[in-house]
């Protein structure tokens, strides 16, 4: 490798992180929230703050994670039952990955698994929207994905220390701060009219299969029910053309 082929990627390493900093950064206002929520509840629940931090680090799901320690706070016991639980509400990381499936394959297999381990649905929304502005890179990926996992690991630690001094997370509002996370991630893509209307479908269906579907299987119905529609509409759009 000469030199200037050198240089050249050691700048575009040093390109990529600025942006991955840039993006990242505010969507962390609403992770590390999160992060100490789960670390109290999990401390609340009976783990000890090495646990629930090894949890954050070998899982790195957020809603799984908080479903899993409120049945085993509730009594439940049955690790095959949480496992298929919280296996539902992941169910829609297969949606993600199928929908970035073009790129992935054409990365070599390690990155291939470490892509798909950190794969959350912040890092996802920040991956799909560097592609249409700039096109799809694997290492911006991965480094968006990392960074949020450290994020998420620490906060979580960190919720589980401070646990004696916020004993009630939602006392601060801190419950809030998540669903204010996800918008700032969804309003960005409503660009045109098929996103805004796959958008009030998904919460329309999200909304009634909550009142009426037990336990968490809303996510799974909203989202297939919004890629279904979503498909539907742009598989019309290309044969009028």
């Amino acid at each position: 490798m000469d030199k200037n082929t050198s240089y050249t990627l050691r700048n575009w390493n040093t390109v990529i992180w600025k942006e991955v900093l840039k993006d990242c950064l505010p969507i962390t206002a609403g992770i590390i929230p999160f992060g100490l929520t789960c670390g109290i509840m999990g401390r609340t629940a009976g783990f000890s703050a090495f646990q629930i931090t090894f949890m954050s680090i070998i899982v790195f799901a957020g809603a799984a994670q908080f479903m899993a320690i409120a049945m085993m706070n509730s009594g439940i016991t049955n690790w095959g039952v949480i496992v298929f639980t919280t296996f539902l509400i992941n169910l829609r990381h297969l949606l993600m990955g199928a929908s970035l499936s073009s790129y992935l394959f054409k990365q070599p297999r390690t990155l291939q698994y470490l892509l798909a381990f950190s794969m959350t649905d912040e890092s996802y929304a920040l991956t799909i929207n560097r592609i249409e502005k700039k096109g799809y890179d694997a290492y911006y990926q991965l480094g968006a994905s990392y960074f949020l996992y450290i994020i998420w690991a620490f906060s979580t630690f960190l919720g589980a220390v401070l646990y004696h001094s916020i004993p009630n997370p939602l006392e601060w509002g801190l419950d809030f701060v998540i669903p204010l996370t996800f918008l700032v991630l969804l309003i960005p893509r409503l660009i045109n009219r098929t996103a805004l209307f796959v958008a009030l479908v998904s919460a329309l269906t999200a909304v009634l299969g909550a009142l009426h579907l037990p336990g968490k299987w809303y996510i799974i119905l909203a989202a297939v029910t919004a890629s279904i529609v979503g498909g539907l509409i742009e598989r019309g759009r290309r044969n009028e053309f």
